[in-house]
């Protein structure tokens, strides 16, 4: 069997590359090998590899950016999804990719299901949304994993940046009325190679994310003690801390689905901090 991976250099990428060798043979990119806003080198390495299964871990994450960059990031989330979905139909390839609970637009009281209306409040949201609709469009055989506030021990995300931040400064300020489920790269893609167990499941959308729940606040929190970092944190409200992209309050995704059709269900959101702060240690 033949793996293709793409993104291989990011916090889900770098995660899988270990975890996929034993299905087969894997071929990975990074942004170094392939430029996921042309389709013409997209449609050339699937062609060349001719996978089985193709993983596409790559994404425009940059949240806030997209707002300024829509062009890159709508190639990116939105078109390259569609050619990999077009090509994997060809070769009748099993095709893996994530999504965002950013879809939706946060007013749900209680966690989304996968059949909840999608309404996305920012441009990363909208151009994501785009992709899993143009992946669904395309008729391959497809698994979309919707995830949620994703971050690891490596690249750009909101513990390295806590980390960073509680080195450099004795007070943060931190926003306290957005409830998410923290998810762990690792986590993410270990709960995906368990699911590629069963190439056979129904293709479509599964949420998947780490039990449990808290606040930006709360996970700012939790990582200073793992720390064992002393500043001082302040709860905001989101209209204290402006951003080009506006996020929803709610994040919280329910993982139902992916347990009943997997077997799959990821631990709680404090033992994948655990794990990544061990990691980083």
């Amino acid at each position: 069997m033949k793996v293709l991976l793409l993104g291989r250099r990011g916090q889900v990428g770098s995660a899988l590359v270990g975890l996929l060798a034993p299905l087969g043979e894997v071929f990975a990119a990074g942004r170094e090998e392939l430029d996921m806003a042309a389709p013409g080198e997209i449609r050339e390495i699937v062609r060349r590899v001719r996978p089985d299964i193709i993983v596409n871990a790559a994404a425009y994450n940059a949240v806030d950016r997209a707002e300024s960059e829509p062009d890159a990031a709508f190639a990116v989330n939105a078109i390259a999804p569609g050619v990999l979905g077009e090509e994997s139909r060809k070769l009748n390839a099993l095709l893996v990719h994530y999504s965002t609970d950013y879809v939706y637009d946060g007013a749900k009281a209680g966690a989304y299901l996968e059949d909840d209306p999608p309404g996305p409040i920012n441009a990363y949201g909208k151009f994501k949304l785009a992709g899993d609709h143009a992946i669904a469009a395309s008729g391959c055989r497809h698994f979309i994993f919707r995830t949620s506030w994703v971050y690891g021990a490596r690249g750009g995300n909101f513990l390295l940046t806590i980390l960073r931040a509680a080195r450099e400064r004795p007070e943060l300020r931190v926003v306290d009325d957005q409830r998410g489920a923290p998810t762990s790269a690792v986590a993410i893609a270990e709960a995906t190679v368990r699911a590629l167990a069963r190439p056979e499941a129904a293709p479509g959308i599964y949420h998947l994310s780490a039990a449990g729940e808290t606040t930006w606040h709360g996970f700012a929190a939790a990582i200073l003690e793992a720390a064992g970092l002393r500043a001082q944190l302040h709860a905001i409200r989101s209209e204290e801390y402006i951003t080009a992209a506006r996020r929803p309050r709610n994040s919280l995704l329910d993982n139902a689905k992916l347990r009943a059709t997997f077997g799959v269900a990821l631990p709680d959101w404090r033992a994948g901090l655990a794990q990544v702060m061990r990691e980083l240690a």
